[in-house]
């Protein structure tokens, strides 16, 4: 009998998995204050507003977008690292947002977190060990020479020496220091990731190590993926299903070969378009969109649709209403948009 391969094994894990994460109208808001001694609230930056989704175990979802549309600010809202001003984020059937202490604590060992910078991300002060057996001593999970054997079992599982534990982040390149970080999240045996630009602070030749370690593991140890990037190259490699997402809104979410093929939204095609093509031929014959205009500020985002003010085929009815959230697909591919000319 042939063996699958680790994409085939992918989709069919994604397939049987039950839903994980279930994200309802999540908000995300900070306030913005005015005055030297009364401080008083003025306005909220609206940085991520009304976002839904759903993530099935196994699988992994790309949020890709713009900088400064929200992406990052989601992954933290869901880890409850930046606590939601509104909506309901269900880990495993617990409105997260609901518990807070030992309660979330507990929770957090399930979730954890891949930062962008490497160089940021690690203590300076502290040896590799030191930053991997962290949260083993936080969650109680080892100590001693057990401790120090799990480790080195890690260090190995992202592909480093085992003897490098007594190292410091200063002795490791940008791509060691980010299997650091993959290994600190491993420690404590997560189910969910998320994974916030792990690639974008590296070089080409690194990032291809990095998705293909990503890939393995989950193929390893069953887990579960938010991937938020602004290289739709990559997302591609990596995802199963795809959300696009532009001023704190989800504009389109389907599976990876939809969004690809058949894009839906008209920000998603302006996006598409802008991805380079290998073949010259092709890449002349192709329709290139050109978005006027610059991105809102979230502190005051348009009525309506926020993509309004940039959109080709806007009309008068996305300037005074919001779109549905819908699903324009079926329901075995489903394929949502926020659109009232989808």
């Amino acid at each position: 009998m042939q063996q699958a391969s680790p994409t085939q094994a992918r989709e069919h894990k994604v397939s049987m998995g039950d839903t994980l994460l279930d994200v309802q109208d999540l908000q995300v808001y900070f306030p913005v204050s005015a005055g030297i001694i009364f401080q008083r609230k003025v306005a909220d930056v609206k940085a991520v507003d009304g976002v839904t989704f759903t993530v099935k175990r196994g699988e992994t979802l790309g949020l890709v977008g713009e900088s400064g549309c929200g992406k990052s600010t989601t992954g933290k809202a869901i880890l409850q690292l930046n606590r939601p001003t509104a909506g309901h984020v269900g880990f495993e059937g617990t409105d997260l947002t609901k518990i807070k202490g030992g309660e979330l604590r507990r929770f957090r060992r399930k979730m954890q977190m891949i930062f962008q910078d490497p160089y940021a991300s690690l203590n300076p002060r502290m040896s590799v060990g030191s930053i991997i057996s962290e949260p083993l001593t936080i969650h109680k999970l080892a100590s001693g020479k057990d401790k120090k054997e799990r480790v080195q079992s890690l260090l190995q599982t992202v592909g480093l020496n085992p003897y490098f534990a007594n190292r410091f982040p200063h002795e490791f390149s940008g791509g060691q220091r980010q299997r650091v970080g993959i290994a600190r999240a491993l420690a404590v045996e997560p189910d969910f990731i998320v994974c916030d630009e792990p690639v974008s602070a590296l070089d080409v030749s690194i990032q291809a190590q990095i998705i293909n370690l990503l890939q393995d593991l989950q193929d390893q140890f069953g887990l579960t993926y938010l991937f938020i990037a602004h290289d739709l190259s990559v997302v591609r490699h990596i995802s199963d299903r795809v959300a696009v997402m532009y001023l704190g809104h989800i504009m389109e979410l389907t599976d990876r070969d939809s969004i690809f093929d058949n894009p839906l939204h008209p920000y998603t095609k302006a996006l598409l378009s802008a991805v380079p093509i290998p073949d010259p031929q092709i890449e002349r014959q192709r329709e290139r969109i050109i978005l006027l205009g610059d991105v809102p500020s979230p502190l005051r985002p348009p009525a309506g649709c926020v993509f309004h003010t940039r959109c080709p085929i806007a009309s008068g009815e996305c300037r005074v209403r919001r779109p549905d959230w819908r699903n324009v697909g079926t329901a075995d591919k489903e394929h949502w948009v926020w659109c009232h000319r989808v």
